[in-house]
């Protein structure tokens, strides 16, 4: 039976934090998929970062289940019905090339994949080497996924515009990031802190960055659309891919000049 242990009250705190952090993050698709509601159609949204975003959850959750801490178990039970949501809506109004694409890959992945590795741990490994192989399982993917952040950090550098890159969602994620690795390391859970330090300096890269480009560029207007795409990873931390609709704006030319 899982319980609450608030034996170090201030980890706690950092957990609760994340969890709340996590949340308010888990909600940014939302208007991407209000939009796909409505006009019934995922025009160029791809499933691939709710499918992995999917898959990193329900590994978090087992590990969560194998070291019964309480506070992983709710952020990434609370990701799995979100993703799933997402997903469903994806799977929904995709046309067929993406819908194969998508059931495809969730069954590969999600179902499989996912499958093996909860059976093989369960028979081969018992104790405290299940949960090492499984936290470093996690972790591996958390790294892996934490990287997806240099497209769109290049991009903002080669354009000299911030357009690419929303202030408060890099602030939302590098603070998501700060709380779980207190939560991690007041735990001595270094399955969850180390990659939140990944987290945290991407985070920090990108809103400084965001500070040295956010003035617009002499003679341009942007009026854009910025749809989230998420890879979600350890303990609700998110690794979030933009994707731009913009329309540029000349400023208007006087003759002569």
């Amino acid at each position: 039976m899982l319980v609450i242990r608030i034996e170090h009250p201030l980890a706690f705190g950092f957990g609760l934090l994340g969890n709340i952090l996590s949340f308010m993050v888990f909600l940014a698709p939302l208007p991407t998929f209000y939009r796909v509601y409505k006009k019934k159609s995922t025009e160029s949204f791809h499933s691939l970062p709710y499918i992995v975003a999917l898959f990193s959850a329900m590994l978090w959750l087992y590990y969560a289940i194998l070291t019964q801490d309480v506070l992983l178990l709710t952020i990434n039970g609370t990701a799995c019905v979100f993703e799933s949501i997402y997903l469903a809506i994806f799977i929904v109004y995709a046309p067929r090339d993406a819908l194969v694409f998508a059931l495809k890959l969730i069954s590969i992945l999600n179902i499989l994949l996912y499958g093996c590795l909860v059976v093989c741990t369960l028979i081969f490994l018992k104790g405290r080497k299940r949960i090492e192989i499984m936290g470093s399982i996690c972790a591996s993917l958390a790294v892996c996924v934490f990287v997806a952040p240099l497209s769109v950090i290049k991009r903002v550098i080669r354009t000299k515009s911030v357009e690419y890159m929303p202030f408060s969602l890099s602030l939302f994620l590098t603070l998501s990031a700060i709380a779980w690795f207190g939560y991690g390391l007041l735990r001595k859970d270094t399955f969850v802190a180390v990659p939140n330090v990944l987290g945290f300096i991407f985070g920090m890269v990108q809103m400084v960055l965001y500070f040295i480009y956010k003035t617009p560029r002499n003679g341009e207007s942007t009026s854009q659309v910025v749809d989230i795409e998420k890879y979600q990873t350890t303990n609700g931390s998110t690794v979030v891919e933009i994707e731009i609709t913009k329309d540029y704006v000349e400023a208007d030319k006087k003759p002569g000049v």
